[in-house]
């Protein structure tokens, strides 16, 4: 389990568990859900697209996802958010099964830029990920005080002068671009419960983001290890551990919460 061909795989999927539960914490605040959703599945056809033309299936994974990203807030601001989303999804979801059907893929490679090949990460793709990670964690920092109050208290945002629609922008292409680092390593279909579970879990425990995100990174490093010793083990889908230990941690953030609010609403 830490033979030197698994180096990689442990590398690789703690900077995706980092940068997830960092994205993620956004994500839950601002009930971008089904956002988190839809743009791994475009970078899932950018990747199959990429593959068929000959191109790096990371490049294809970026392009489409932040063609998306633009497309679900550009759109989404001159009708119901939830319907451009969807229909955004079904498309781009449409264009990854014209492009493997074109292709002459491996269901074995379909497989994976599906649910991800996190035990059999290569040398080359480490570097990318972790360049793409950096990025992600840096756009993360530099844009938190605006995104957490315009999350929080978007009049209060507007009436400093921070425009909502900008900050949407640059939420969407922030996950769009961990989106296109995390694909390669647990899958476009994996990435949602990851980048969701941990984050969620968190903030029953935290409202306080100082205290709630890196809690949220914990929790996502202890989901990808857990499901990869348990992967390693068993010789069972890593994907199944993943959202497995996202599920019970939720369930239990959520157990917290409630026995937390009970004890409260006694003593008062």
């Amino acid at each position: 389990m830490f033979s030197d061909f698994m180096t990689n795989t442990w590398i690789t999927a703690s900077v995706v568990a980092i940068i997830a539960g960092g994205v993620g914490f956004f994500v839950v605040l601002r009930g971008s859900s089904f956002l988190a959703h839809a743009l791994p599945h475009g970078a899932f056809a950018g990747a199959a697209g990429a593959t068929l033309i000959g191109m790096d299936p990371i490049l294809g994974m970026g392009i489409f996802a932040v063609g998306g990203a633009l497309a679900v807030t550009t759109l989404g601001r001159r009708g119901r958010s939830d319907v451009v989303i969807a229909l955004s999804l079904v498309v781009m979801l449409a264009f990854g099964a014209l492009f493997l059907s074109l292709g002459s893929q491996y269901s074995s490679e379909v497989f994976a830029l599906l649910f991800g090949q996190i035990l059999g990460v290569s040398s080359a793709e480490v570097l990318p990920i972790v360049v793409l990670g950096a990025l992600s964690a840096v756009a993360i920092i530099t844009g938190y005080r605006p995104l957490l109050l315009s999350s929080v208290l978007p009049e209060m945002a507007a009436a400093r002068g921070i425009s909502t629609y900008a900050i949407d922008v640059y939420f969407a292409l922030v996950v769009a671009l961990a989106t296109a680092m995390s694909v390669p390593v647990v899958g476009a279909l994996l990435m949602f419960s990851l980048m969701v579970g941990p984050p969620a879990a968190a903030r029953s425990f935290f409202a306080d983001p100082l205290r709630a995100i890196p809690l949220s990174i914990g929790f996502a490093l202890v989901t990808v290890w857990i499901a990869i010793a348990a992967s390693y083990q068993s010789n069972l889908p890593v994907g199944f551990f993943v959202t497995l230990v996202s599920a019970v941690l939720y369930g239990i953030g959520r157990g917290w919460f409630a026995l937390s609010s009970r004890r409260i609403t006694v003593a008062a």
